[in-house]
């Protein structure tokens, strides 16, 4: 009898990322020779999404892109991994988001974000994916998309028992927000998993140290979230639920380029977490792909499959 194929539904944007890889990042006014360049489909939609792929999940992605040929690259690339595009929308009106990313020699970046088309995204069209986020054993959000869609995305998500997880980031319209002035809803999911600026920004928080991840996690779940996961980068996660608070130490790995770090994380936590109800084993598990994805320098070619995030998880608990 074959296994049951656990199955994600990943809301978020869709962009391409020109990444110039160089030996600084130049100061304003100044420009520097630039020694590599990756040219690919990348955004928190098609990096969480085929993140969960290669983790072994059938996978559909709910997003938006343009009317331009960036469209189509970024169509095929998920198709490539097997990522399910019925309901990637296009707004044939706007351009594809764009993201302009400077690395640097000590794998450190910057970057300009422009939205386009994910900006478009309207709470009728996920509804229309209503029948697949009801399928789905992990709804997995990023926030950084209109108020209206993720609203309407953590709300049939709910309606029929879906986990949810989400990265409780400002909305597209909203980048001058109020600290702490999230929607009722975003406490309604399972796991929320902000960086800790971003949960220090929700909870009102000054100082966004380690010291303080415990308190931020308590407060989130006061607020109604069942877990919530606070990720430090090399300084690993806070993992807070009713229950107790656990600090998850970070993979020491080789920093190339921490790019697709996040996204890593969360794709492979929501693979996880569609298969077993453990918050953190599957920490562990996210936080050894987040690693492994600063190991190579780019986005999607980044991302580490489901037998190197074990490979690298089995060698951890030899030594």
């Amino acid at each position: 009898m074959l296994e049951k194929v656990p199955k994600v539904v990943v809301v978020g944007g869709t962009y391409v990322d020109m990444v110039i890889k160089c030996h600084q990042i130049p100061p304003p006014g100044r420009s520097v020779t630039g020694s590599a360049l990756s040219y690919t489909a990348t955004g928190p939609g098609p990096n969480q999404a085929m993140e969960a792929a290669l983790c072994g999940c059938e996978v559909h992605l709910i997003s938006k892109v343009g009317g331009d040929p960036f469209a189509q690259m970024a169509l095929d690339s998920l198709t490539e991994l097997k990522v399910n595009t019925k309901h990637v929308y296009a707004a044939e009106a706007k351009n594809t988001g764009i993201i302009v990313t400077l690395v640097n020699s000590e794998g450190e970046n910057t970057s300009c974000v422009y939205t386009g088309a994910n900006s478009a995204l309207r709470s009728e069209e996920i509804d229309a994916a209503e029948r697949i986020i009801s399928e789905a054993d992990v709804c997995l959000i990023h926030g950084r998309l209109p108020h209206e869609a993720i609203v309407q995305a953590i709300r049939c998500a709910t309606l029929y028992n879906t986990k949810i997880i989400l990265n409780p980031v400002r909305p597209i319209e909203q980048p001058m927000r109020t600290s702490g002035d999230l929607p009722m809803e975003y406490f309604s999911a399972n796991i929320l998993i902000p960086n800790l600026y971003e949960a220090a920004d929700i909870t009102y928080q000054s100082d966004a140290s380690i010291r303080t991840a415990k308190l931020i996690g308590s407060d989130l779940v006061a607020r109604g979230a069942a877990c919530a996961v606070i990720t430090m980068g090399k300084r690993g996660c806070m993992v807070v639920d009713r229950n107790s608070a656990d600090h998850i130490p970070a993979f020491e790995v080789e920093l190339v380029d921490q790019t697709c770090r996040g996204d890593a994380f969360a794709g492979a936590l929501a693979a996880y977490c569609a298969v077993k109800d453990d918050v953190r084993e599957a920490v562990k598990f996210a936080s050894a792909a987040g690693a492994l994805a600063c190991t190579k320098f780019g986005s999607i070619e980044a991302l580490p499959t489901k037998a190197e995030i074990i490979e690298l998880l089995q060698k951890e608990e030899m030594e």
